[in-house]
């Protein structure tokens, strides 16, 4: 069976949830498929396959599935619920065959009819030659009565074990998405999950100073302003809301459309964000004033402001990058074609200056460009796929892509990190691999810490990761969260890492080197 499945046991009688959005239902054997429902007999296994697990394997695609979609925990919570209703009889009247509805793509992957009538002992011994015990004493561990999730994909053993964070936030009720730090102090965090909340609070002790309260749907991007009297959260439907830290009020929305990224401006309170049209916006914070930057039509997967302040970089779901004057509210250089990428964008970064921008995407490359020519200077591509066949447009890789890239501020490096467990460290002066740095499950994000040639990594494996780029040697590991590590935010002294989790929960943890 395939990882990260559920696995719905045989229950006679009862009453199946309708499946919302597109948490697929997986291959049939022998069902009765209707124009928009399938019917199961009382007694069939039903494996359903999460979005993340089909085409993208990338870690922010599963990141966005998992956001936009009902998740894990309110399918369960709303199987039990109809359990409970059919149990009492509340669903007494419900015919023989369950109906489960069907929404957007979703397909059928498996379906497993079971036998209800005893076994001949004939067939019994026939059907024993050819089992495998060993086999079917694992399926058994990991089938209980309940729904059970595998491990995900990259993920190796069991996340338990020691803890080492200094404070947990755990008042998120589901997973936690996104983390950012404010600027000026470095003493308050925003947190946003899929339980559709986002919490400001104190990183010394976890204590609440208050939640970001409105949001509708999972609550995928955070931010302080460059000031830190700001915070903007934004949920994955396009709602964004700003709150005045000092007062805790609310002082600004909008709702445009479905929510790619999004980032303050380095220097004012301006608010830009990348929507699934294609769209990039910018608006004055509180009095609202809007610029709307048209792309191609399609998503403007990832975006950054240049140092400047005066020029931002996006990418899109097409592989196109383009290089916007904010003022303007023109492109003035468009990668596209050979140019660009052949697949969407997963990230974007730019070094101290803003001269040089690296770009990430789906086929596994790693573009360096010129911020002022426009013009492609380098592409960086991991040795371990070298051989893997080019993409087609629009095509995604399944056994890898770029997931985090960033500059280092001290030497010409770059860190590109890979869906695989890769990060490799590249030479800019020479352009050629310098080290190539092993985890065990899929890089999630990468940061630098400044001043230095130390690179932070965190993974599926719920481990954060410090690495010396100039001899590719682990510094240190830090542990604590029993599931993948989403998102994690560095302070600027590189004292504190802030991460967060599939665990539903935020960690602090204090860096001790023995080097500094």
């Amino acid at each position: 069976m395939s990882g990260g499945a559920w696995v719905l046991p045989p229950r006679p009688g009862l009453v199946i949830p309708v499946l919302p959005c597109d948490w697929r239902i997986c291959q049939s054997t022998s069902v009765a498929i209707g124009s928009d429902s399938v019917a199961l007999s009382a007694g069939s296994h039903l494996r359903l396959l999460p979005p993340g697990r089909r085409g993208s394997s990338s870690a922010s695609s599963r990141r966005a599935d998992s956001g936009r979609r009902l998740g894990p925990e309110k399918w369960i919570a709303s199987f039990r619920r109809m359990e409970s209703e059919s149990e009492s009889g509340a669903a007494a009247d419900t015919p023989p065959l369950e109906t489960l509805s069907f929404h957007g793509d979703e397909e059928i992957i498996e379906v497993v009819e079971l036998d209800p009538g005893p076994p001949d002992p004939d067939d019994l011994a026939q059907e024993m030659e050819d089992v495998d015990f060993e086999e079917e004493e694992e399926e058994e561990e990991g089938n209980d009565e309940a729904w059970v999730l595998e491990p995900q994909e990259g993920v190796v053993g069991s996340m338990e074990g020691p803890d080492d964070s200094e404070v947990t936030f755990a008042l998120h009720s589901a997973s936690v998405f996104c983390v950012s730090l404010d600027p000026k102090t470095n003493t308050l965090a925003v947190t946003g999950g899929e339980d559709d909340k986002a919490f400001v609070w104190r990183l010394s002790d976890g204590e609440l100073l208050f939640e970001c309260a409105g949001h509708k749907d999972s609550v995928t991007c955070t931010g302080f302003s460059h000031d830190s009297t700001l915070v903007a959260t934004g949920d994955m439907s396009g709602l964004l809301k700003v709150w005045q830290v000092d007062t805790k009020e609310e002082v600004w929305s909008f709702e445009a459309g479905d929510l790619e990224w999004m980032e303050w401006h380095p220097r004012a309170p301006v608010l830009l964000a990348g929507t699934a049209d294609g769209n990039t916006w910018m608006w004055k914070v509180p009095n609202g004033d809007c610029k709307t930057f048209q792309g191609p039509n399609c998503p403007a997967t990832c975006g950054r402001v240049l140092p400047d302040g005066k020029r931002a970089v996006v990418g899109y779901e097409d592989g196109t990058i383009r290089i916007w004057d904010l003022k303007q509210g023109n492109p003035i250089h468009v990668l596209k074609g050979t140019e660009g990428h052949q697949g969407p964008l997963t990230c974007v970064a730019t070094n101290q200056d803003g001269s040089l921008i690296l770009t990430g995407s789906v086929d596994c490359q790693a573009k360096l460009v010129s911020a002022t020519t426009g013009k492609v200077v380098g592409v960086f591509r991991p040795e371990t796929v070298a051989s893997q066949p080019s993409l087609g447009e629009g095509e995604e890789s399944e056994s890898n892509s770029v997931e985090s890239l960033g500059f280092c501020s001290v030497m010409p490096l770059a860190a590109v990190g890979y869906l695989d467990g890769t990060l490799a460290i590249y030479d800019l002066s020479t352009q050629t691999l310098r080290h190539q740095c092993q985890h065990q499950s899929g890089i999630v994000q990468l940061l630098w810490e400044t001043g230095t040639a130390v690179v932070y990594t965190c993974s599926l494996d719920g481990i954060v990761r410090l690495w010396d780029a100039r001899t590719g040697r682990l510094l240190t590991d830090y542990r604590g969260h029993t599931a993948e590590i989403l998102d994690f935010a560095l302070s600027k002294d590189a004292s504190l890492v802030v991460t967060t989790s599939g665990d539903h929960k935020a960690k602090v943890f204090c860096v001790q080197r023995p080097d500094r």
